[in-house]
């Protein structure tokens, strides 16, 4: 009877210390900081593995679920290891409490292609819907080069149908322009899958496409606006010239250095823009001749904010799953490749991405 004071102060000690180790465990696991529309967790190894994401060996690993959430654009990662959270239905400010569940992701649906008519004008528009977790854009180059065609070095040209046969995408296109020399040269710098195809610092010519962290479209015009940051681009590609900028019409196309009557006059053509919101990327390939101005018309009715030209005339091409729909009449140094749920992207292709999106950026090379 003597001991049982001391047993029972031991025993208190010990509820008393698994009460504050059962606290600090769930302040782990529910550590948020709020503010309006957004909340940030605070990763612990384990805490919630398999859900969301958690560190391993000083690396930001994602499951499948947050990769999900990532390619929708709600999900992003920071240098300090933290995971931020959109929150799809935003909260009053300085609330604290944040529901466990998770907004149900996109479902994956797949690229978009149909022949259509808008204005009198017949084409084949493409929708790629930038926050599906299974469609991805890349560029794909002649002969299986990893390089592409420079003043340095060059893999030539290949006809559009052995592009085809070289990648089990869901679309096919042709790409930018290059030059007609023996160099094959092609415009621009270039990045694709997270890594630079073609680099320069001295480019600064048309009109570039970019693909930032988060899948954020960009559209940028070198000579008007500044080069873009072309090593915070997962993917980048330049041509030109620019026909619609926030939403109005943009055609100056001798400020972004094309003379190239081809390109000024009537011609077929191929284009490439995205709405305000930039949660899509919209491709117009015409089938039949426009002029600058009524290929910026029709981008604009297509839903387009920002849009560009691109490389047409005999480089015009367009396949759907393996069937080419339009075949260039010449040979192609570069090709728009899309992958989506039936014709999934390569691991190595879904790996750089990932890898991009927790910091992982192009390195210029000269």
């Amino acid at each position: 009877m003597e001991n049982a004071p001391r047993y029972d102060k031991r025993l208190q000690r010990k509820r008393r210390q698994q009460k504050r180790r059962q606290l600090k465990r769930q302040h782990r696991q529910n550590s948020v900081t709020g503010h309006a529309g957004r909340r940030t967790f605070l990763i612990v190894a384990g805490a919630l593995m398999g859900n969301w994401a958690y560190r391993r060996a000083g690396d930001l690993v994602f499951s499948p679920k947050a990769l999900q959430l990532s390619r929708q654009g709600l999900l992003t990662s920071n240098d300090s290891g933290r995971v931020d959270f959109q929150s799809a239905s935003p909260k009053s400010p300085g609330s604290e409490s944040l529901d466990r569940a998770a907004p149900a992701p996109i479902a994956s649906s797949p690229v978009q292609l149909e022949r259509i008519t808008i204005a009198g004008i017949p084409l084949y528009r493409t929708i790629i819907n930038l926050r599906d977790p299974d469609t991805f854009l890349s560029i794909g180059l002649a002969n299986r080069a990893t390089k592409a065609n420079s003043g340095k070095a060059s893999k030539g040209d290949e006809p559009f149908k052995s592009f085809v046969n070289h990648y089990p995408a869901a679309v096919l296109a042709n790409g930018t322009f290059f030059s007609m020399d023996a160099e094959k040269r092609v415009m621009g710098n270039m990045v694709a899958e997270g890594r630079f195809l073609k680099y320069s610092r001295w480019e600064n010519y048309g009109t570039t496409l970019g693909i930032r962290a988060g899948n954020q479209a960009e559209m940028i015009t070198a000579r008007t606006e500044g080069k873009p940051q072309w090593d915070q681009h997962w993917f980048s590609i330049t041509s030109g010239p620019r026909l619609l900028k926030q939403g109005k019409l943009w055609i100056a196309p001798k400020s972004e250095g094309f003379r190239d009557p081809h390109v000024l006059g009537v011609g077929t053509r191929m284009a490439l823009g995205f709405p305000k919101g930039g949660d899509k990327i919209i491709l117009a390939t015409f089938l039949r001749s426009l002029s600058l101005e009524q290929e910026a018309k029709a981008m604009k009715a297509l839903g387009c904010y920002e849009a560009m030209n691109f490389d047409g005339g005999t480089s015009v091409a367009l396949a759907h799953r393996g069937k080419v729909l339009l075949d260039a009449q010449r040979p192609l140094t570069n090709v728009l490749v899309v992958y989506d749920a039936k014709n999934p992207a390569p691991q190595a292709l879904k790996d750089s991405w990932l890898r991009f999106q927790q910091g992982d950026r192009p390195v210029p090379t000269t």
